[in-house]
């Protein structure tokens, strides 16, 4: 009774076991099943063997024919398991024919896998779209559960087949559509929406419901979409976050969970994580201190390393770190979603974030990418310098900016003339944009003249809140502005600043807007042929001034960047389109780059790389708009660029460990980017 029960159950059980063909797991349900049947045979034939009988001749024939028997049974077992496993084997070489020369099971080195040693376990980088695949990887699921799985959820978009297949009959309209035809219904809908916030809501919701649509929408549509899947939308999702939130989006972790935070790390439900984009929510943006509503950040941007980076989704963690809020409306707002109590500060800071980042080490390896996010000054700077040398970390508000300014910059030497050391540049805001933008600028200047950093700084000035930085103003000063203070009578004011120093280049990270005063602007205009205007704080609100503005009070001289969109304006009959100095052109192709080669810290060399790189790709048209940004609508083709000079960059030092370098990193780049068209399934 036994045997028949087992036997009629365990091929039910063995399909609740269904891996896909590129598991190593693959051929495991039917080798248990097999093996189970073998051994249930060889101990059933030992109990024959024991059992008593009336006599010795019966129970030596008994013993006899249950001897062959089960030696028959075992032989005929092995072969159909040996079979299988063979079968197994011959599909995994038939896989690798269609697969062409990406890795599979039968080769498959960790350390050759795309990021270094980071298996792409769901196939969305290798995968074809012609490839079947599996849209599960452990249990047979329902279809009611299909259809609430984001990564594999296809909508209207299933074929009959697979609605067959994945128990979907009933559970969806009859109505059959392609991923183009929701891409433009959904287009559509958007479209509709006169509030900008209900855009965001609506993108988000998509993509909770199903992934793949909203990053084909977000690749296909992305002048249109970035400023609502981020800035400067993103900003006002986060002042209204805890009004808006319907379900959590990554991991949110507060000084609750204090000493368990590799605990909290492992409830995560995915291990291959490549990118973790983390805040403390103090500074988010230019609006200040949002506390644990600062998630919004970390999401968007994961959004942009997926979309525009081709970072995979499952290898995207967002992180939000709750250490409290000083922010008295939220700390009064019921319906704030964070710690209720005042930030903490000092050691017990700086302990939570020691914690954090050897939880991070220990949990992902040496070779993830830890991107801090709109953490405050006084601590942006001290923990890039405290694990820029341990983990390997970035800081886009430093790195980023200074990055993707000093690319507008390197472009817009080809409107303005000469070297960028024939350049006078000041600063309106000294906190980590300012200073990170200054220093990279200053390495670039020292690295094509030979001349000292000390030297090359001098080019550069800043004013913040005090007025102008200065050496007067040392003992006062905090430590990351002390470089910049050089020698020059107390100023007070902008203006003052730029009627005394005479700059080619007026950059704006202050956070403060309408700060460009037209006095300002016309005063660059007064001795600057075509001065160079970037108004870079976000959101729009907090800009220094407009495109409008810096156009028409230059009377159309500037050039002009801005760190939000701003509309093509028309001035005297010329139609002048704002470029957009947006991080987003840096930090998903250098996320890209350091990924692909195995990076196992960040150089500023390689920021320069990305810069340089950024540069070249601004065409002759664009100049001729007076561009010094390329359009985004060829950002894929950038961020595969700026991968590659990254990781070329990372191998020339020494700091890549994936091997042998690929020959061509530009091609190896775009094979590694994640494509969110739909896959066939099985």
């Amino acid at each position: 009774m036994f045997r028949k029960n087992i036997k009629k159950y365990l091929p039910s059980l063995t399909k609740e076991l269904s891996f896909p063909s590129h598991s190593p797991f693959y051929s495991l349900p039917s080798l248990l099943l097999s093996s189970f049947q073998v051994h249930w045979s060889a101990s059933h034939c030992s109990q024959l063997k024991e059992q008593p009988h009336t006599s010795e001749k019966d129970r030596s024939q008994l013993a006899a024919t249950d001897a062959r028997r089960c030696e028959k049974e075992e032989r005929k077992l092995r072969r159909q398991s040996e079979g299988k496993a063979t079968q197994s084997v011959a599909m995994e070489s038939f896989m690798k024919g269609i697969r062409g020369d990406a890795p599979c099971v039968l080769d498959m080195d960790p350390t050759h896998t795309v990021g270094g040693g980071v298996e792409d376990f769901y196939g969305e980088d290798h995968a074809t779209e012609d490839q079947l695949v599996t849209p599960w990887t452990i249990s047979v699921a329902s279809g009611h559960t299909l259809l609430r799985d984001k990564r594999h959820n296809k909508g209207l978009a299933f074929t009959e087949t697979e609605r067959d297949a994945h128990y979907l009959r009933g559970l969806l309209p009859p109505a059959l559509s392609s991923q183009e035809l929701q891409e433009r219904k959904m287009m559509k809908n958007l479209r509709s929406y006169e509030v900008p916030l209900q855009r965001y809501q609506a993108m988000m919701d998509l993509q909770e419901r199903n992934e793949r649509l909203f990053y084909k929408i977000l690749i296909d549509n992305v002048e249109e979409l970035l400023p609502v899947v981020y800035t400067p939308t993103v900003g006002e999702a986060c002042q209204k976050y805890g009004s808006i939130f319907k379900r959590p989006q990554g991991l949110y972790i507060s000084l609750k969970e204090k000493g368990k935070i590799l605990e909290v790390l492992r409830n995560w439900p995915e291990r291959s994580i490549q990118v973790i984009v983390v805040t403390d929510g103090e500074r988010i943006l230019g609006l200040g201190d949002l506390g644990c509503q600062g998630m919004g950040i970390p999401v968007g941007k994961l959004s942009l390393y997926t979309a525009l980076g081709g970072v995979r989704p499952s290898a995207c963690l967002p992180i939000t770190l709750d250490v409290g809020t000083n922010n008295e409306t939220l700390l009064n707002d019921e319906f704030y979603i964070g710690l209720k109590q005042k930030r903490i500060r000092g050691q017990e800071y700086a302990d939570f974030l020691q914690e954090f980042m050897s939880a991070v080490k220990q949990s992902y390896g040496e070779k993830v990418l830890i991107q801090f996010e709109d953490f405050a000054n006084h601590n942006a700077f001290e923990l890039l310098a405290k694990y820029g040398t341990t983990h390997l970390v970035f800081n886009d508000d430093i790195q980023g900016t200074a990055s993707v300014v000093l690319a507008g910059l390197l472009a817009a030497l080809k409107l303005v003339g000469g070297a960028l050391a024939d350049h006078t540049f000041l600063f309106l805001g000294a906190g980590e944009a300012g200073t990170g933008i200054a220093e990279l600028i200053a390495l670039e200047i020292s690295r094509q003249t030979k001349a000292p950093l000390e030297e090359t700084r001098k080019k550069l000035w800043l004013v913040d809140s005090k007025g102008l930085v200065v050496s007067s103003r040392n003992e006062s000063l905090q430590h990351f502005k002390k470089p910049w203070a050089h020698e020059h009578e107390p100023l007070k004011t902008l203006l003052e600043a730029v009627q005394a120093i005479k700059p080619t280049v007026l950059i704006g990270t202050s956070g403060v807007g309408q700060t460009f005063t037209q006095e300002v602007v016309e005063a660059m205009a007064s001795f600057n042929e075509k001065p160079l205007i970037l108004a870079l704080s976000n959101p729009t609100s907090q800009a220094e001034c407009t495109a409008e503005q810096a156009y028409t009070w230059s009377k159309g001289k500037a050039i002009f960047a801005s760190g939000s969109p701003f509309d093509p304006f028309e001035y005297e009959g010329k139609t002048f389109v704002p470029g957009q100095a947006n991080n987003a052109y840096i930090f998903p192709g250098f996320g890209l780059g350091v990924i692909m080669c195995g990076a196992i810290r960040v150089h500023d060399d390689m920021l320069l790389a990305a810069s340089e790189a950024l540069a070249k790709q601004v065409s002759e048209e664009n100049y001729a708009n007076g561009l010094i940004y390329p359009p985004f609508t060829n950002i894929r083709k950038i961020s595969a660029n700026i991968a590659a000079s990254v990781a070329a960059k990372a191998y020339e030092l020494g700091l890549a460990s994936r091997r042998p370098r690929p020959d061509d990193l530009v091609k190896y780049a775009e094979s590694c980017m994640y494509t969110p068209v739909y896959r066939n399934y099985r």
